[in-house]
């Protein structure tokens, strides 16, 4: 079987399958994570805005309790938030996050977008979302480069292992690396059959940097956001290739989606409240694609983005 982790730049090795925690309702998180970790995950993705860090921490807590981890076997990953990027706020604001999931470090601390946003005291509002406290969208100040030199001080501080970046195009990568001192250990993107992106993954690789999809499923993720542009793209997970495919490996349309980015060596975040799927999901190392089935998958890409900070819209609801 293939290998189930990534060796990052740092050293550390990630999993290539993990749990993503955007839109894990508060009330059912922390047993969402406790049963994720007896079914299997070790990494769970988290960040400052998805505002469940508090009750991840709590499922991650009794998991330990009850003898199923050590805390040394899961990688916890977090991010810092767009209000967050001035310099002095970085590390105040990474300290919060580690108490509210309990912990002392995480393995991975991401630049969530590169974006400055104006700060908003967390006694104020937490988390912030896109909005200042007058309910606009306003610019912070802060340059990438002040952000990610006070993120590099959280590893030298023992606060963070690695340290990655998200939502970030080739042309801010090539910059960042122009003067990072520590490299980013991660570039996490949008990333599905409707968006390849092939240059900037295999660019991303080139450079030794892991790349991680989120929304591996599409339109899906951003359905219940309401967003029209979602509603008119046909479900990936109904999409005749895909389907035509699952069925000659006797695997399910997820599994075929989350191993096309796998076998890619692109690490996947994908989430799921029912056991069945948990399971499935966690299960995309087993078999292998045929390189024509690969490439017919890819050929689906139409440049389709969902995640885009200029529909600020459907954040600030």
């Amino acid at each position: 079987m293939p290998s189930s982790t990534i060796k990052l730049n740092s050293g550390y090795e990630m999993p290539l399958v993990g749990f993503g925690l955007w839109k894990v309702n508060n009330d059912t998180c922390a047993d969402t994570v406790y049963n994720a970790i007896k079914a299997g995950y070790r990494l769970f993705d988290g960040a400052c805005d998805y505002g469940n860090e508090v009750e991840s921490g709590q499922g991650v807590a009794r998991a330990i309790k009850d003898g199923l981890v050590k805390r040394s076997d899961l990688f916890l990953v977090s991010k810092l938030w767009n209000s967050f990027h001035d310099g002095p706020r970085v590390e105040p604001i990474c300290k919060k996050q580690l108490k509210d999931w309990g912990i002392d470090y995480f393995d991975l601390y991401i630049m969530h977008f590169p974006i400055s946003l104006k700060y908003v005291d967390p006694s104020v509002r937490y988390p912030p979302g896109f909005t200042d406290e007058n309910g606009k969208v306003t610019p912070g100040k802060a340059s990438i480069q002040e952000t990610w030199t006070a993120m590099e001080k959280l590893v030298d501080n023992g606060l963070c292992k690695s340290i990655g970046v998200s939502n970030f195009r080739g042309v801010l990568l090539m910059d960042l690396l122009r003067y990072a001192k520590i490299r980013p250990a991660t570039l996490q993107i949008e990333h599905h059959p409707y968006l390849v992106q092939e240059g900037l993954v295999k660019y991303a690789q080139d450079e030794g940097i892991a790349v991680t999809a989120y929304s591996s499923f599409g339109p899906q993720s951003f359905l219940e956001l309401d967003m029209q542009q979602a509603k008119d793209a046909p479900l990936l997970l109904e999409h005749p290739t895909v389907k035509k495919i699952a069925e000659s490996h006797k695997k399910t349309p997820a599994q075929v989606l989350l191993r096309w980015a796998t076998q890619r060596g692109v690490a996947v975040i994908p989430k799921s409240n029912n056991k069945d799927r948990l399971a499935q999901n966690l299960d995309v190392l087993g078999f292998e694609l045929e390189g024509k089935e690969i490439e017919e998958i890819s050929g689906i890409d139409k440049g389709l983005r969902f995640n885009d900070p200029l529909n600020v819209s459907y954040y600030t609801r």
